[in-house]
Order: C-alpha cells, then structure tokens, then sequence
C-alpha cells in the first residue's frame, strides 16, 4: 500500500510540473510573439537587473494589489525580478514626480491610476506634467466602483437613497480614501448627479473610510470592489449598485446605478503603466511585451476575475492606447473638479 502511495505521490507531483511547465512555456511563446520586432542589442538583453515598480498607495491597497498581481507574472516572463516599491503622498503626485525624475533606463515604472488624470486639475502646481513627462507602456485594467451605505442607513434601495439624501443633505456624510482618490472623484459625480452638496470626510486611504462605514461613522462610500467585495458579500453594508455601463460577474445581482435612474454614471479605477521620459523604445516594447503577455497569464486572470478587475481590450494594452485615454480623462475630469471648486494645493 505505502509502494502505491508513493508511486501516486510522485504522479501528482509529475503532473503538477508538466503542467506548470506548459503554462510557462505557453506564456514565453506570448511574450516572445509579443516581442519579435526587431531591436538592437541593448534591448534583447534587458533587463539584466530588477525592475523596481513604483505604486503611489499603501502596501495591501487596491493598487498594490494589481501592481503585486501584475509584477509576479511579469518577473517570470522577463527573467528579473519586479519589485513593487510603494511611494506614497500627495494623492500620488510624489510617486509620479519621483519617476519622471529617474533614469531612463527602464529600470525605474510606474503603475497608477485616475490620478494620473485628475492631478493636473486638483493641483495647479505640479513638478511634472502627466502628459508630456512620461513614456506610455499600457494600460492594465478596470477596476468597477461600487456605492455603499452604512448596514442601517434608513433607504433601503437606490430610489430611496435618492430621496432620503436630497431630503436631509445637511445630515449626511460621504466618506472618501482622500482628496484625489478615486472614491473622491466618485463622491463628486454622484453629488452632482443627485444635485446636492455634502459634508465629505476624508480618510488617509480606502481601509480606515471603510472601518469608518462599518462602525457606521459614515453614511455613505463609494468605492472599488477589491476593497468591497468582502464585505457586500458578508452583509456588512448596505449595496445600491455598481458604477459601471453593465453589470459585473463578480457581482451579477448587483444593478447598475445607470439601470436604475442615474444616466450616464459610468466611473471605474483604471490602471497604466508608465517610464520616464526618453526610456528607449526598443526597451518600451520589451515591457510593453511582458504587460501584455502577463494580462493574458491564467494565474493573473484568475485573482482579477475573483476581484472584479476587467483586464482591458488588447487596444488599450498599448502604448497609444494608454496615451489616448489619458487625455480623454484629463479632459473629462478637469470641468468636474473646477466645477466643484476643491483643490489639493
């Protein structure tokens, strides 16, 4: 019996290696179809050291997350190691400014989100400029934003919601994970669409608003689902919908706040990689391989799916695609934040 045993041991583990052998050759062949233009030899060696990855947020954030997620496939595909570095700050803008400020080597990226976009109106003096101071890699991924409630705020449904907060907007609080973040941006969208002004509290990230919204602090938060899902899922808050056009798979009974009354309230957390400026192109196209080859890797698909992160189409992936709709977010955040008059600086 223990001959067998053993002998059923060693299949496994057989199996196991062969399989983990071919998803890792299948991933190789991507990235070195992704990466068969021709490049001097500088490049073909890169990279020869790690990586460093820079995230603007805390360890254990919702960026980090896609950042860490993304960087382990990576470091498979290039052969180095990427090391997530975070550097936080000033809504991001010192993480960016760091960069922009590196060697342009490709040695040095960054992975960040709509602040790229919203800092150049939330601060009218900046050490960088967002369009013009970096090279693109390509964007990553969507992350839907969700809008919750304290578990016993009275309205019991997004209808309800509505009334309620237009009724007693003196009362209410909205909580966000600081001025720039994305759950500020969302607060001010769903102000301006219900027509009110609330009393915003901002929090030094997304974990202590939502503690703040758990021991009911707070009335309301939007914010992303890899910070939510836990806890919608365990009933701990109160859900009225997700922010998206369409419905999500992690979430398929959750509405959309657009399917219930609130035309055209579409905000994700976008995600795009970037280099200083004058990093090689040839180098650009290197990374820009193993991006691309790592958002097609299972294991990577895998924890998005279970998190609710929408990897991107192929054409936002990138250089252009990047570029592109950095400027549509710039363009289409900069009236919203001068309409509301706040600032970072």
């Amino acid at each position: 019996m223990q001959r067998t045993f053993r002998a059923g041991g060693r299949l496994a583990a057989a199996l196991t290696t062969a399989l983990t052998t071919a998803r890792t050759a299948v991933l190789a062949a991507v990235f070195a179809a992704l990466c068969t233009v021709a490049t001097p030899l500088h490049a073909q060696t890169f990279p020869t050291k790690p990586i460093t990855l820079v995230v603007p947020f805390a360890a254990g954030g919702p960026t980090d997350v896609v950042a860490r997620t993304l960087g382990a496939s990576m470091t498979r595909l290039l052969g180095q190691s990427v090391v997530v570095e975070n550097k936080l700050g000033a809504g991001g803008t010192i993480a960016a400014a760091y960069v922009a400020k590196a060697p342009a080597d490709g040695y040095t990226i960054f992975l960040h989100h709509n602040g790229m976009a919203s800092s150049a109106s939330l601060y009218r003096k900046l050490p960088f400029n967002a369009l013009n101071d970096f090279e693109y890699i390509g964007q990553v991924a969507d992350v839907p934003m969700t809008l919750l409630a304290r578990k016993d705020f009275p309205a019991a449904n997004l209808k309800e919601m509505i009334g309620y907060v237009q009724a007693n907007k003196e009362k209410i609080n909205l909580a966000n994970a600081g001025l720039g973040a994305v759950s500020h941006l969302c607060g001010m969208l769903l102000q301006q669409a219900l027509g009110v002004t609330l009393t915003t509290v901002p929090f030094q990230g997304t974990a202590p608003a939502m503690n703040a919204l758990l021991g009911s602090q707070v009335d309301l938060l939007c914010d992303q689902t890899t910070q939510t899902i836990p806890q919608i899922k365990a009933g701990s808050v109160k859900l009225y919908g997700v922010t998206t056009t369409n419905r999500i798979g992690a979430l398929p009974d959750a509405p959309t706040l657009a399917e219930q009354g609130l035309k055209g309230f579409n905000m994700v957390v976008w995600h795009g990689v970037y280099a200083p400026k004058g990093t090689p192109k040839d180098v650009l196209a290197r990374l820009n391989g193993a991006l691309r080859a790592a958002l097609k890797d299972p294991d990577v698909v895998r924890r998005f799916t279970d998190l609710g992160v929408e990897i991107v189409p192929e054409s936002k992936q990138s250089p252009e695609g990047l570029q592109t709709w950095l400027k549509s977010e710039i363009d289409r955040l900069g009236p919203l934040i001068r309409q509301a008059g706040t600032f970072a600086d």
